[in-house]
């Protein structure tokens, strides 16, 4: 009888181990996707305090092409007024789609692409760029990490006792994944 009492306790004891490190385990990786975001928040906060100044340098020389800059503004707007995880991810989307199109549009400008604050302000952008793209893969590492885990058993039955789910990764928006996927135009 002790012996069916003592392998009883154990097995609850290995049980309840397992319960607790399991849902560590998920917390553990939720708050490190939590700071994966906040790094590219970061990043995101740099790229919003440099795009007035880019804008207007740029009104200067390209006066006709305000209803561009016009979308820009109003990107950054909604990006910085974005509050979840979801909606910021959408909305910084939107902004570089924005921001593409300006540097089309400013092919046209030899005097701008030559201006000294302008070229710094691009190098400023193309450095933060670089970093977003480095903590965005980041992100996606940590919350594909934490989707597996949610979605693989026997993790997955303390995930959906405890309301983890799987999140959303951070991706490019369609328009720009058919702009990456088409071939570079080249003219001499």
């Amino acid at each position: 009888m002790q012996i069916s009492v003592l392998i009883l306790v154990v097995i609850v004891l290995v049980v309840l181990i397992w319960l607790i490190a399991s849902y560590n385990t998920l917390v553990r990786l939720r708050v490190s996707r939590e700071n994966a975001f906040a790094n590219i928040d970061i990043q995101l906060k740099q790229r919003y305090d440099l795009i007035p100044q880019l804008v207007a340098t740029v009104k200067g020389y390209a006066t006709h092409e305000k209803t561009l800059l016009e979308a820009v503004t109003k990107a950054r707007t909604a990006a910085m007024s974005a509050t979840t995880t979801n909606d910021k991810i959408t909305a910084d989307n939107q902004l570089s789609s924005a921001l593409a199109g300006l540097r089309v549009s400013l092919e046209a400008y030899p005097d701008l692409k030559a201006n000294q604050n302008f070229l710094q302000l691009q190098e400023e952008i193309a450095d933060i760029e670089n970093k977003l793209a480095a903590a965005r893969r980041f992100f996606n590492s940590t919350t594909r990490e934490l989707n597996v885990t949610v979605q693989s058993f026997p993790s997955n039955l303390i995930a959906g006792m405890f309301g983890f789910h799987a999140e959303p990764m951070f991706e490019i928006s369609e328009s720009e994944r058919a702009s990456h996927e088409k071939a570079p135009e080249i003219k001499f």
